[in-house]
């Protein structure tokens, strides 16, 4: 059942669907939503190991970061449920049949285009600046990040290391990554959290995926809403 942007935005709605939770669903929905960011966005470019894409959704959603985007140009879709362990139903995914695309629309969204790389001028993680809205970009496991997006990074970041290695698997980069500036942002006086209509769309659809039938319970609100307006 296709339902209205503007049904993401009701606050009876919500209270009617939170009748079916119990008051511990509830206040685990808003206490996790407290935590929730879109100022950090993560991009997988063409990740080919299908567990790596899933496990970067993972640790997206264990240190608060709602939006991942998944460029699926060479190898398709590449999100393994049982890696994620249920994150999908949480992290906002966002698919791109093209490198291209994806940069256009991210950056149209305000977000600095940011390369992961061990190379070159690339900032320190523990110093990078996060005053703007970031999307950090993580690239293949062989290969790295594509010349077109190195080509078009508005900053590159690095993880320190002192070993003889250069480079760390993208699942183990990304979760150190996302952590470190997760936990930098919320230890900041940047405005992080999601605004009161994020909040509020993200409230109703967690609890849209936590009740069973519901495109029937949805069915039942509209015609009683329907009702009251008669």
């Amino acid at each position: 059942m296709n339902i209205s942007n503007k049904l993401f935005q009701d606050v009876e709605y919500l209270a009617y669907l939170e009748t079916f939770l119990t008051e511990n669903r509830v206040e685990r929905f808003k206490e996790v939503l407290s935590n929730r960011t879109n100022h950090i966005t993560v991009v997988a470019e063409d990740v080919y190991q299908l567990h790596n894409t899933s496990a970067v959704m993972r640790s997206c959603e264990v240190f608060g970061v709602q939006g991942l985007h998944v460029i699926e140009q060479k190898f398709g879709k590449r999100i393994d449920k049982q890696i994620a362990l249920g994150a999908e139903k949480w992290v906002d995914i966002h698919r791109y049949n093209s490198v291209q695309g994806s940069i256009d629309a991210i950056k149209a969204k305000g977000y600095k285009i940011v390369a992961t790389t061990p190379h070159g001028t690339a900032q320190s993680l523990d110093k990078f600046d996060l005053s703007e809205p970031v999307a950090i970009f993580f690239g293949t496991e062989k290969s790295g990040l594509s010349p077109e997006i190195i080509e078009q990074a508005d900053d590159y970041i690095t993880i320190p290391m002192v070993g003889f290695t250069e480079s760390l698997n993208i699942s183990v980069s990304a979760a150190i990554i996302i952590q470190s500036l997760s936990t930098r942002l919320r230890e900041s006086a940047i405005p992080w959290q999601l605004p009161k209509e994020e909040l509020l769309a993200k409230r109703i659809d967690w609890a849209r995926k936590s009740i069973k039938d519901i495109d029937f319970v949805t069915e039942r609100y509209l015609e009683n809403s329907n009702r009251r307006e008669e």
